[in-house]
């Protein structure tokens, strides 16, 4: 079994090292880019390198490459060789003259890349749908007509859709198949759309194809980046655009037993892969897709290699993916299996432990496996497992360290865990004889002995396990909890500020108000709190800050404007008109937002009245948790945080603001942050530390 790396110390947590050996070679010279040739790849190319260049902050440089799909306009696509398209770019990266390069997702072979390649899916996507192009002047309800297809699949549907047709192979670029049509040797063909959306040829199609009736390979529309396996820099950019996978313990017997990790989890999912569990309903009414895996004596749905290909392949999509595991996976669970395969792949991954068998069987049946007086522990083992290492756990023994000392041999590996599962989480490793000094330590901590106590999960993905203080409210609470796990970080959910009602209004917006603002999610909490006006009465257009607000009011219907990129106030003001005369709007804020979005308003001609609901106030008692950095989403939030800031264990962490106003407030006070979000979604204030650590 491969062994993980003994991390290496930060702060008061053990955690791997961050990648701060790729950072020079990163950003020395330009990764070297490879597509193909052809006009729709190089146009495609371009696309995702400026994506590249705008998230990542790095540079590249592209290069187009031929490829035998291109060179031989003979062969039919039926029946081509699954690398037709990629492998002189995959020649060239095994060769070193590449660092990565860019395909239609659908070009990489569906038997798996070569070995030494990887690969992962860009998050930018187009129309995933098929579509019939036609000549012009053609009638598709004719009969002989003469259809060109590239697919089988496309094959099986043209014969449904144009019985008595006949069906040609296609070959060629986009541009060479519009050609081919035009000149009259097809009637019509069957292309993806996103192709023609790509070169601007949007009007050339005829018909979309209903996702029901002609399902696309998954990654039509996507495109796919393919890299070296041992490429550090790669990967450090690939953790960028990758969530990280959730393992859930699903507990047993019933859905209850699921932790509120797990359960959340579940709720955030984009695709969960689960086991026979004992109650199937923890994964009904799942927006995600769910794939079971599960395994009884005899009957397996997939093997272990194909459970654990099957994670590896939807984490490279880009999806979020849950592996659900029965009870707790870390106890006869094949969990190490799973976790070994991407951390070998440098693919983050978070383990949520559950309640297991053995605690259901004991614990909740009065079979107690520790009573005072009567036994001071327990044995577990199964006759299945391989190996002859048992670990040994001691509860409550730090005070007796040398009595747990004088039972195994000086050198037995051991670790001591104080505050297991809290954000204070210390590891401390050695030899069972040289944990002995730790007997003063006045925490409270487990003891473990034998071969485990060498081992750790690797902290992965570009946070690479920091501890982020998330102080924001609960709306920012947990979208930010799920980007930091995303990123491979552990968030600290503990506010700084919460809110309250400045006073009760009756909000009856009427035909008197043309347009409405909010310009937070909060304001459209209060807002709808307090509303008491039929929907239809409100006012017919919506102006919000931010995709976040838009979305917290979306069940409203109303037309609703929400500025592009900048989701300040300036950037609202940016995208209304100068001359706001004859309008009437109606404005909902916090009371510390003030006036000037209103006069600001009034002096483009709009009536405005400007109603304050809420007020922000600090969280008393707060206690500091030991982190690596701090996430703060409002001014409020950073005027707070200053207050406590002298109060923090440790070394100072990075400050990372999600905005200009929130990094005026630090600044004000001598703090310069280490990240400053230019776009206000919390999504891109994490991605923006993220790159920072690049």
């Amino acid at each position: 079994m491969t062994d993980f790396p003994n991390p290496a110390r930060r702060g008061t947590r053990t955690v791997d090292c961050r990648l701060s050996t790729v950072d020079s070679a990163l950003r020395a010279a330009p990764l070297r880019v490879g597509a193909r040739d052809s006009a729709l790849s190089l146009i495609q190319a371009e696309g995702a390198l400026k994506h590249l260049r705008e998230s990542s902050g790095l540079d590249f440089q592209l290069l187009p490459f031929s490829s035998p799909g291109d060179r031989d306009q003979r062969a039919d696509l039926r029946t081509a060789p699954g690398d037709f398209f990629t492998r002189d770019l995959d020649d060239a990266l095994l060769a070193g003259s590449l660092d990565l390069a860019i395909h239609s997702a659908k070009d990489l072979p569906p038997e798996g890349l070569r070995p030494g390649l990887d690969w992962f899916w860009l998050p930018w996507r187009e129309e995933p749908r098929d579509c019939v192009v036609a000549r012009a002047g053609v009638d598709l309800a004719a009969e002989g007509l003469r259809i060109g297809v590239s697919s089988a699949r496309r094959e099986a549907w043209a014969r449904q859709r144009f019985p008595g047709a006949a069906l040609l192979p296609l070959r060629g670029a986009i541009p060479d198949r519009l050609a081919k049509l035009d000149r009259g040797e097809y009637d019509a063909i069957l292309v993806a759309a996103a192709a023609l959306h790509r070169l601007n040829l949007a009007e050339r199609i005829t018909e979309l194809i209903p996702l029901a009736d002609l399902t696309p390979p998954p990654g039509q529309g996507v495109l796919a980046v393919t890299f070296r396996c041992d490429d550090a820099r790669v990967r450090a950019l690939r953790g960028l655009y990758l969530k990280a996978v959730r393992f859930v313990g699903a507990g047993v017997g019933a859905a209850e037993l699921c932790t509120v990790a797990g359960a959340r989890e579940l709720q955030y999912a984009d695709c969960v892969i689960y086991d026979a569990l004992m109650d199937a309903s923890l994964v009904e009414g799942l927006s995600a897709e769910r794939i079971y895996v599960g395994k009884r004596a005899g009957a397996h749905a997939m093997s272990q290699p194909e459970i654990t290909r099957l994670i590896g392949e939807r984490v490279r999509r880009g999806e979020r993916v849950v592996r659900l595991k029965g009870g707790d996976p870390g106890l006869f669970g094949r969990l190490a299996e799973e976790v070994e395969a991407l951390a070998a792949d440098g693919l983050p991954f978070r383990v949520w432990p559950g309640i297991s068998a053995l605690m259901a069987a004991t614990t909740a049946t009065g079979m107690l496996l520790t009573r005072r007086g009567e036994s001071k522990g327990f044995r577990v083992e199964t006759p299945r497992s391989q190996g002859e290492e048992t670990p040994t756990v001691y509860f409550m023994a730090l005070g007796a360290l040398a009595q747990v000392a004088a039972a195994h041999p000086p050198q037995t590996p051991a670790a001591i865990v104080y505050d297991a599962g809290g954000p204070a989480q210390e590891i401390v490793r050695g030899s069972v004889g040289e944990l002995v000094a730790r007997a003063a330590d006045p925490r409270p901590g487990l003891v473990i002995v034998g071969p485990a106590a060498e081992r750790a999960f690797p902290a992965l993905g570009p946070l690479a396990g920091r501890r982020i203080w998330v102080t924001g409210s609960p709306s920012v609470a947990e979208k930010a909890r799920e980007a930091v796990l995303d990123l491979g970080g552990a968030p600290i959910l503990r506010p700084l500020i919460r809110f309250e009602a400045v006073a009760t209004y009756k909000i009856r917006p009427s035909k008197a108000y043309t347009h409405l603002v909010v310009t937070s999610p909060t304001a459209a909490r209060f807002l709808l709190e307090q509303m008491r006006s039929p929907i239809q009465y409100l006012p017919k257009r919506l102006i919000v800050t931010g995709p976040a607000t838009a979305e917290a009011l979306a069940h409203l219907r109303i037309d609703t404007l929400v500025p592009e990129g900048d989701f300040s106030a300036r950037g609202l003001l940016a995208a209304l008109p100068e001359d706001l005369t004859g309008a009437r709007i109606l404005r909902i804020r916090s009371e510390e937002a003030g006036p000037a979005l209103a006069e600001a308003l009034r002096a483009r001609g709009a009536k405005v009245k400007d109603l304050p609901l809420y007020r922000t106030v600090p969280v008393a008692g707060v206690e500091p948790p030991p982190c690596e950095a701090v996430f703060l989403a409002s001014a409020s939030a950073a005027k707070a945080y200053l207050a406590l800031a002298a109060t923090l264990p440790g070394p100072a962490p990075d400050l990372l603001c999600m905005g200009e106003p929130t990094a005026r407030v630090l600044r004000a006070a001598g703090l310069e942050p280490r990240a400053v979000a230019a776009c206000q979604t919390v999504d891109e204030a994490l991605l923006t530390y993220a790159r920072s650590l690049l």
